[in-house]
């Protein structure tokens, strides 16, 4: 009877929050004929290309205090790095180099002057050297809405702000209640992004505690109804040094939040066919093979992590991060064997932009 239920789902693109929370607690065989299904059909009306984003995760200092996150600014286990620009300008060389279509500059949050200077001269010197060929993300936190415009000036043109859950009440159960977190300040930020003209992603963490299939559909909803143009999402893997992980025997087990985020992914897919999907770092943190199975059933954005090995370790998250200890050459090679595993193909030297942020905005 389920397989019949997810037929006509699918058929039918009935779509309700009653269906997508269905679709996202699947399990079993039911799960495998449906992620099987999804794939099969994304492929049709995407096409095979996956598209490289060279991530440098150029900063761990953080002024957010995220009951989560293992650069939390109350964590004073931390080793706190900050790359300096050569270093940066050098990843950059390297992606365009190496015919990555894209850079994405992560960082903790911080937006302070000097800071935000920095990354405006980071992004005018990227495009320097690149030619102007290298499509820019940045994935930096909440800034005003001034910032965000001089930014996207200076070049970058794709924005990633993570609400992390779409439900206010959750929100302020995995972060302080304060004018640092304010939950209507990070939604108000997308806006700002998306009027500026950024194509606009967010994302949220599956297998929070106190989440439910529910909460999960309504954020695939969020996504919808904000109309995103891309969106990150991955497992809630527990981190030993912040507040949350005292609630570690409540969460699912981590097969199992790995398994919803594969359903959220091919949920997300269907739900809205034309956007970027990245495959989260964290699904291989969990399983070996997590990445090419997000790519077979939805994704279609892979970043190679590009930042300088020997800061990568310092840029805990979460724990047990993959490919920590990898060089630059070491995480593209093998990303590409993953990609053709998953039966896709690189889309070298694109910058893989959102197809939907063209249908939203009517730009080409």
């Amino acid at each position: 009877m389920s397989i019949e239920r997810i037929q006509k789902v699918i058929n039918n693109k009935e779509l309700n929050k009653e269906n997508l929370s269905f679709l996202i607690g699947l399990e079993g065989e039911e799960r495998d004929f449906y992620l099987k299904a999804v794939g099969e059909n994304y492929v049709k009306t995407l096409g095979k290309k996956v598209f490289f984003r060279g991530l440098v995760e150029f900063s761990n200092y953080c002024t957010k205090d995220c009951y989560y996150c293992g650069i939390r600014k109350s964590n004073s286990h931390s080793e706190r790095y900050d790359i300096d620009d050569k270093a940066i300008i050098d990843a950059a060389i390297f992606a365009h180099e190496h015919k990555y279509g894209s850079l994405v500059l992560q960082s903790g949050e911080r937006s302070d002057k000097a800071f935000t200077e920095r990354i405006t001269s980071l992004l005018k010197k990227i495009k320097e050297v690149t030619k102007g060929e290298l499509g820019i993300t940045i994935s930096l936190g909440e800034q005003s809405e001034e910032t965000y415009q001089e930014w996207f000036d200076a070049g970058a043109h794709r924005y990633l702000l993570r609400i992390e859950s779409s439900n206010r009440n959750l929100y302020y159960k995995i972060h302080p209640e304060d004018k640092k977190h304010n939950f209507e300040a990070r939604v108000n930020c997308l806006h700002s992004l998306q009027k500026i003209g950024y194509q606009t992603g967010t994302g949220v963490m599956i297998g929070l505690p106190f989440q439910t299939y529910d909460d999960l559909a309504d954020d695939l909803l969020f996504f919808k109804e904000l109309n995103v143009d891309m969106v990150g999402m991955g497992p809630f893997i527990e981190h030993t040094e912040t507040p949350l992980y005292k609630y570690k025997d409540d969460l699912w087990p981590i097969q199992r939040r790995f398994e919803v985020a594969l359903n959220m992914i091919a949920t997300l897919r269907l739900l809205m066919p034309d956007i970027n999907i990245a495959a989260a770092t964290a699904l291989q943190a969990i399983d070996p093979m997590g990445r090419e199975k997000a790519l077979r059933y939805g994704a279609n954005v892979i970043m190679p992590n590009i930042t300088p090995t020997a800061n990568r370790k310092d840029y805990t998250l979460y724990e047990n991060k993959p490919c920590t200890d990898e060089g630059a050459d070491d995480c593209s090679n093998c990303l590409s064997i993953r990609v053709e595993m998953a039966g896709r193909e690189i889309g070298y030297s694109e910058w893989g932009d959102s197809k939907h942020f063209f249908k939203r905005t009517g730009k080409e």
